[in-house]
């Protein structure tokens, strides 16, 4: 006999509890139904585990630059990974046990733990449970993606969930993958010790950003003393006698192997969707397994939704979050929000960290419009120079006719926050002519925003 809900969220991620929070509100019975940790990827193994190590990390490189700042520390500095790891999974428990708590007195929530899967478009298996919905939520969230390599099921490899467990330091970590998560462990690693090589399939690092943005990242991880090979083509995976790890990389200069310690795979994210029984329900998926959403998380099947990471349309937790956001508005608020109004801002959480916000510089030339860009080096930034962090550049990209603003890029100390300024005007839909007469404050490096708009020049 099924039990019957007015709604069952499958998935405790960013979307999940919230969008349950607000439907309990409304006097709605849910369940909501998570079969590992509460609080998603985020909390458990992403943002909050990997944002403390980076903060560990960083008070590492500060130590170590102490008497550039004139501050004397008499003794070597070292870093003791199992603090720094118990440092780390302290965040992440106290962040669950929040978020378990706020459940737990959530009235009118059944939490189920367990594995959940389709046996009909509106009902859900759970064990022997069967729960029935007029309206379910897919918040499953993505692993870390295994691609078919020579030898990739030959070594033990880590991923972004096994490295954040490691409480000692690698001699040699050899980290397979030039992008945000992939980079920001090898920063990571190489400020708490290790000896890191950086290896990339494609050209350049970050192929997702600009060529100047990349090659200023690579820039800013060499100085740093962390090998980065680009241009491997034909990446292998091959155990050595003494149980380190031996990677072929193929690039076009160097050696064919790169012999480490550990080996981190960060080569891409996989959506949760392949044990749902997706199939039984009917609801559409695309090639990599993601959950087909209209521009309001609706799949193909009335009366189920798709938030987060599992739907292709956001990779981020504030996008998840932002999903829930519609959904709520939509259903409960008597509003329309859609997907396609969405401005995308995210992070890369190297130190400096980038700040990014709408279109590259490439992406607006291949629109058609006619751009403006201004670029300021951040050893012009104020701010940037009296914290002895004069790495990056700043860049804004603009429309030269409509003066709309179109993306910008903050490579730089407090990136990530400035980038706020062109995220927030951008939303608003304001022109660059506005913000041009903002008075910051001084000083920040968000007081270069109104001087960098009066650099924009045509693009060549």
């Amino acid at each position: 006999m099924s039990e019957t809900f007015d709604a069952i969220v499958i998935g405790a991620g960013q979307a999940g509890p919230s969008l349950c929070g607000r439907l309990t509100e409304r006097g709605m019975t849910v369940a909501l139904i998570e079969r590992h940790l509460i609080g998603g990827t985020c909390v458990n193994t992403g943002c909050m585990p990997t944002k403390a190590l980076v903060a560990s990390a960083y008070a590492a490189r500060l130590a170590r630059r102490a008497a550039d700042y004139g501050v004397v520390i008499d003794a070597p500095v070292s870093v003791d990974m199992k603090a720094a790891s118990a440092r780390a999974h302290k965040v992440t428990l106290d962040a669950r046990t929040g978020n378990e708590t706020w459940l737990a007195g959530m009235k009118g929530l059944t939490l189920i733990r367990g594995h959940a899967h389709f046996v009909s478009q509106d009902t859900i298996a759970v064990g022997d449970r069967q729960l029935t919905a007029p309206r379910i939520f897919l918040n499953v969230g993505g692993r870390a993606s295994v691609p078919d390599m020579p030898g990739v099921h030959d070594v033990p490899l880590l991923n972004n969930r096994s490295i954040i467990a490691l409480d000692t330091l690698p001699e040699h970590l050899v980290v397979v993958g030039g992008s945000y998560i992939g980079l920001e462990f090898a920063q990571m690693y190489r400020r708490f010790g290790a000896r890191v090589t950086v290896v990339e399939k494609g050209p350049r690092l970050v192929a997702r950003e600009d060529p100047d943005i990349s090659e200023a990242i690579r820039g800013i991880l060499e100085a740093e003393g962390i090998a980065v090979r680009t241009g491997a083509e034909c990446i292998s995976f091959r155990p050595e006698p003494d149980g380190r790890i031996a990677v072929g990389v193929d690039c076009e200069s160097g050696e064919p192997e790169v012999v480490g310690s550990h080996a981190l795979l960060a080569v891409g994210r996989r959506p949760n969707t392949d044990d749902l029984g997706l199939d039984v329900a009917g609801v559409a998926v695309d090639a990599r397994g993601y959950i087909q959403v209209d521009d309001r998380l609706a799949t193909n099947v009335p009366g189920i939704w798709a938030l987060g990471d599992c739907n292709g349309r956001g990779a981020f937790t504030h996008t998840a979050y932002n999903d829930f956001e519609i959904v709520a508005a939509n259903m409960l608020d008597g509003e329309d929000r859609k997907l396609s109004d969405r401005i995308l801002g995210y992070a890369l959480y190297i130190d400096p960290p980038l700040g990014r916000v709408g279109m590259s510089e490439g992406e607006a030339r291949k629109s058609g419009r006619p751009i403006a860009i201004a670029t300021r080096p951040m050893t012009r930034v104020g701010r940037a120079v009296e914290k002895g962090e004069t790495q990056g550049f700043m860049k804004l990209i603009a429309d030269a006719d409509t003066h709309e603003l179109l993306g910008a890029a903050i490579l730089g100390t407090g990136g990530d926050e400035a980038i706020h300024g062109i995220l927030d005007m951008m939303n608003a839909g304001q022109t660059y002519d506005v913000l041009r007469w903002a008075v910051p404050i001084h000083p920040t490096v968000s007081e270069l925003l109104p001087t960098l708009i009066l650099g924009l020049k045509p693009a060549q």
